[in-house]
């Protein structure tokens, strides 16, 4: 035993080892290229005749975006960043290209914001604000980056400096204009973290990642493409980011600096005329989804339907209506009698989100022992069944629609675990993705959205704009019939079951979904008899029963009234 012990002991110290080599090594490599550019800086200052060419300038240059490209996290970055701006700001004083000055603002503001605790960060913002009072003269701009230098950086040596120019400027700009400036200011610029993406040959999901809350704005431009502009937003390192697509309507995905302090995200079509798409965003973290795809194509109505009753031949409107009870209507997908053949499972959480905990027990290992018997129970029923996750991964909420839609499904399931403050609470409880009706209905829905209640008003009204009463209706019936199947099979075997019925959420998890979804809360874990139960097999193997039961119900149901048409 003492042996086994050593020799992991002296194999943890050979990884650490490596590790540190690793360390070293980089910032080794980060001194050396610093040197080396410093080096050619000094050499070019020191000689009039070498800066005339404006080779001699960019081959310094070139050297330090070495630096803070390959090793970003090093101590010499910044410095390499900071050099790089001064340059191209002595450049401009010989070439007089704008773009050069353009160039050395961005560096600044990149180093001021991806390095805000570092000692050249308020140098560099102090710069900025000199750019624009010596050399563009936009007043009102140098004095919102003068102010930034004040409010942003209070301990920083330029603090005084700029509290001077600040003084002049007020004197210039009327006291209107100045209150107006410093409220601009208090929202710090977001970075653009990532552009990720799921496609098949007629749908496209993209996600871009952002560091923090923006506004954007989206137009369909029938030359670029999709376009988003996210504003009060930048790229770091000042790059252009580049995605290319292979299938699906997108054929690549470009995202740039359009202008200061604005991005713009390009969705390049193959088909400039594109059906359907949607944008919203999600948060903690913010992101923007853009659902790019073919609608449904309208079919013509059956001439049996001329027998139904008048309040089944309405219009659909647009909007969300509140749903207390079942809802009886027959819509257009259950009159033209569209089957259920592929039906797509959500275990909830998995991975680094391990959902609800108690003790060692754990939602997302209870959410996948579920799926994993409902599967099995479905595929024996004859249905094509796909899970979202097979085993104990990470999967970020908006991932889990995109695979129900690059599936294809006809129905999506989420399976989830629920909790409360008051341990006597128990019981199972269905949602549909609608607006929350009641207090609790908004609690569930920021758990499960692992965001704040606030951001759920935001949330609703996204659903608002993308849902329609046809998709609502459908998910409506879906989540009745699951959790009479669930009720009814559990109350077989045990006693003390409570039925929590159905309701309605904001539920990002079933955001941006294109068929009936819904998502089951099967027991809560903070409940001291639910919570053992949920660790039986048997338990288990009932509530997958039920759930197969109540899809059953429903499926049947939509066959019943296809043929009750003909």
């Amino acid at each position: 035993m003492r042996k086994i012990i050593f020799f992991l002991f002296t194999f943890y110290l050979f990884l650490s080892g490596i590790h540190n080599i690793h360390v070293h090594a980089s910032t080794r490599n980060a001194s050396y290229l610093l040197k080396r550019a410093d080096k050619c800086r000094r050499a070019l200052y020191r000689s009039e005749k070498l800066k005339k060419y404006r080779s001699n300038w960019l081959r310094c240059i070139y050297k330090y975006r070495k630096i803070y490209r390959l090793y970003p996290a090093s101590p010499e970055a910044p410095w390499a960043i900071y050099h790089s701006a001064n340059m191209y700001l002595n450049l401009y004083k010989y070439s007089g290209k704008k773009i050069d000055l353009e160039k050395a603002i961005s560096l600044y503001r990149w180093l001021a914001e991806k390095y805000p605790s570092h000692r050249l960060a308020d140098d560099a913002q102090f710069k900025i604000a000199w750019i624009y009072y010596k050399y563009k003269h936009n007043l009102q701009k140098a004095y919102v980056e003068f102010l930034k230098v004040e409010i942003r950086y209070p301990k920083g040596d330029m603090r005084a400096r700029a509290k001077r120019f600040l003084d002049r400027l007020a004197v210039v700009l009327s006291r209107k204009d100045t209150e107006r400036l410093k409220k601009s200011i208090k929202k710090r610029r977001v970075a653009l973290k990532d552009i990720r993406y799921w496609a098949t040959s007629d749908y496209t999901r993209v996600v871009v990642d952002l560091e923090g809350k923006a506004k954007y704005s989206s137009r369909l431009d029938p030359k670029k493409g999709f376009v988003i502009y996210i504003k009060n937003a930048f790229i770091p390192y000042n790059k252009v980011i580049h995605r290319k697509v292979k299938k699906g309507d997108v054929k690549d995905i470009v995202a740039s600096q359009y202008r200061d302090g604005i991005v713009k995200v390009c969705l390049n079509l193959k088909d400039k005329k594109v059906n359907s798409y949607d944008i919203f965003h999600l948060y903690n973290p913010y992101r923007i989804v853009v659902d790019i795809g073919e609608k449904e194509k309208p079919q013509k109505k059956l001439k049996a339907n001329l027998n139904l009753k008048k309040s089944t031949r309405k219009k659909v409107r647009r909007g969300i209506r509140k749903v207390k009870k079942k809802d009886n209507t027959i819509s257009l997908a259950r009159q033209l009698g569209l089957g259920v053949r592929r039906i797509v499972i959500d275990p909830g959480h998995g991975g680094r989100d391990p959902g609800c905990i108690w003790g060692r027990i754990k939602e997302k290992d209870i959410t996948l022992r579920i799926a994993k018997i409902l599967a099995k129970k479905l595929r024996k029923m004859g249905y094509e069944v796909y899970l979202t996750r097979t085993k104990d991964i990470y999967l970020p909420l908006e991932k889990r629609t995109a695979i129900a839609n690059l599936r294809k499904a006809d129905l999506f399931i989420s399976i989830h675990v629920n909790a409360h403050r008051n341990r006597r609470i128990r019981g199972v409880e269905t949602y549909f993705l609608n607006m929350a009706t009641d207090e609790r209905a908004i609690l569930v829905a920021a758990r499960e959205n692992a965001t704040s209640e606030k951001n759920i008003s935001d949330l609703q009204s996204i659903i608002s704009e993308l849902m329609l009463n046809t998709k609502i209706h459908e998910s409506s019936k879906l989540a009745y019939d699951i959790q009479e199947g669930v009720i009814s099979t559990l109350r077989k075997r045990y006693r003390y079951v409570q039925n929590l019925g159905v309701k309605q959420g904001p539920f990002y998890v079933l955001v941006g979904a294109r068929m009936p979804a819904v998502l089951i809360e099967v027991g809560f874990i903070t409940n001291k008899i639910e919570r053992w139960r949920l660790l039986n097999r048997r338990y288990e193997q009932l509530i997958a029963e039920g759930i197969a039961k109540g899809i059953q119900r429903y499926v049947e149901e939509i066959q019943n009234i296809a043929s009750a048409t003909y």
